[in-house]
């Protein structure tokens, strides 16, 4: 049986843009699947398709045993989807912003206004519950669109980039809250830009780049791919590094790499903490003086790099910010707003 969200060979195009190129996802009940990539990838075009808001060119999908092509209207009634703006509108308040979205999903009036003071209790947001949206932080309105999303509890939810803008302590908080529904039984698929988002909260991994699947696993899994752990040295005066490089040459599993702006010298290694002492013994004995030394683990960003050559955030970057999949930042909201109601209906 597949699980709560199934895609089998997804494509879509726009133009001459290929943005889904065979996509497939198999999401099991009560788990988060991060889909991991650069902007331009085709993570929302994927999330556009599964809540039915674009139609793909080929393949199918089933969300919540319900399939999205034949029966739309019923796969909208089963999910809740959060995109990369928060869809809220900035001259009702929180409290008739959540509101308004219990009646447009049939909900009678008193039970939307109950819903609704709930929600704002659980996302910390009742005492601004009767200000208007546009006096809101990024933090405070990304959590009103959160909110809204699971005004009628879905089993499945769709969170596209939901900490993008946000600050450290704002993203930690959606974090935990994100935590709390996939306890609670949520089926959650997650995509982002950010590896530590994804390594903190998926239990599987798929790393999406030009519209296909690359890879795919648990983060663990997917860290073993790019190798074991290594040691990394920075030499306080850079006129040691051939030296130190020598020294990590005969301790490595592989060639030893070198920054020489951050004089940090990089090696593959095998043997953890006790291999770590005797490359320090080795260096003092040679009369290396070291700023830092640490034996490190591969992690997601080493995976993005192995797998398409360049970081996931900084290929974002040198995107120049531009939405997702090529959509425009003018109207991104506007969008948002039109997937929130056609979600309800």
């Amino acid at each position: 049986m597949p699980g709560a969200i199934y895609a089998e060979g997804l494509v879509k195009t726009f133009g001459d843009v290929r943005a889904l190129d065979g996509v497939d996802l198999d999401v099991p009940e009560g788990t988060v699947l991060g889909l991991l990539g650069p902007n331009g990838a085709g993570k929302t075009t994927t999330v556009r398709v599964l809540t039915t808001l674009l139609q793909p060119d080929s393949g199918r999908a089933v969300v919540a045993g319900i399939d999205v092509l034949k029966q739309p209207n019923e796969v909208r009634r089963a999910i809740g989807l959060s995109g990369q703006f928060a869809a809220v509108d900035e001259y009702l308040t929180g409290r008739e912003n959540l509101q308004m979205v219990g009646r447009l999903y049939q909900m009678k009036a008193r039970a939307a206004k109950a819903r609704a003071d709930e929600l704002l209790e659980r996302f910390n947001l009742a005492d601004a519950a009767d200000r208007t949206a546009k006096t809101y932080s990024g933090g405070m309105r990304r959590r009103l669109d959160l909110a809204a999303a699971l005004v009628v509890s879905p089993p499945v939810m769709f969170m596209d980039e939901p900490t993008t803008g946000l600050d450290p302590r704002n993203r930690q908080q959606l974090w935990g809250i994100i935590q709390e529904l996939v306890a609670g039984g949520t089926t959650l698929l997650l995509t982002t830009q950010y590896l530590e988002e994804a390594d903190h909260l998926a239990h599987d991994i798929c790393v999406v780049d030009h519209g296909k699947v690359i890879a795919r696993g648990t983060s663990d899994q997917l860290k073993a791919r790019t190798g074991g752990e290594r040691v990394e040295v920075v030499v306080h005066e850079r006129e040691h590094i051939t030296t130190a490089r020598e020294v990590l040459a005969g301790f490595g599993k592989g060639e030893a790499t070198v920054e020489e702006h951050t004089r940090k010298l990089t090696v593959p290694v095998a043997g953890g903490a006790k291999l770590l002492a005797e490359v320090i013994r080795e260096l003092d004995g040679r009369g290396i003086e070291i700023d830092d030394i640490g034996l490190r683990r591969p992690t997601l960003d080493d995976v993005f790099i192995s797998l398409t050559g360049h970081a996931a955030e900084l290929a974002a970057e040198e995107n120049g910010g531009a939405p997702t999949d090529g959509e425009a930042k003018g109207d991104a909201k506007a969008k948002g707003r039109k997937a929130r109601k056609e979600t309800a209906q």
